[in-house]
């Protein structure tokens, strides 16, 4: 399935598109190798989004270059279904993470990252990074609540990945 926007990739690195919404967390996860693998064992198995009370589908167990997915926000069925295909990944050493773009049915266009790094410190960071903008006539007119619940979720995404893994 093919995104629904032209920038694929422009969260992993540089300055975002023009004409979205900008949307950045940087937080500190802890120090030292095993914060690192266990921030990387989690963030691969959705932690962010569990961990910030979004349902997840996939058929994949960990994210991956393709893997699509979609995460619901919501109560039974009045829940929000919205897909996505994780379009890059970095695996290297001292970095792990992916971006996620839009796919249609989606309620905005755009792409979201999520990328765990060590300073030369050991500290490990993790680092949100988003461009987006309303897909829907109704996400439109309510764009000023669109824009605070996107707020509130990454800050969960954040607090998720600072509280460490999901039993």
């Amino acid at each position: 399935m093919t995104v629904t926007y032209p920038e694929v990739g422009a969260t992993r690195e540089g300055p975002m598109p023009p004409g979205y919404l900008h949307v950045t967390r940087r937080v500190r996860l802890g120090s030292g190798p095993d914060v690192f693998a266990a921030a990387k064992a989690g963030l691969a198995h959705w932690q962010p989004q569990r961990g910030a009370g979004l349902r997840v589908r996939t058929d994949a167990e960990t994210a991956g270059p393709g893997v699509e997915f979609a995460t619901g926000i919501g109560i039974g069925p009045l829940r929000l279904w919205v897909p996505c295909l994780i379009v890059w990944v970095v695996d290297e050493p001292d970095r792990y993470g992916f971006g996620f773009g839009t796919l249609p049915g989606h309620v905005e266009t755009g792409e979201e990252s999520f990328l765990l790094s060590t300073d030369g410190a050991g500290d490990v960071w993790f680092d949100i990074r988003a461009f987006s903008r309303p897909a829907k006539w109704w996400v439109k007119l309510g764009n000023p609540v669109a824009k605070l619940v996107q707020s509130k979720v990454t800050d969960r995404y954040a607090a998720a990945m600072q509280r460490g893994p999901l039993p």
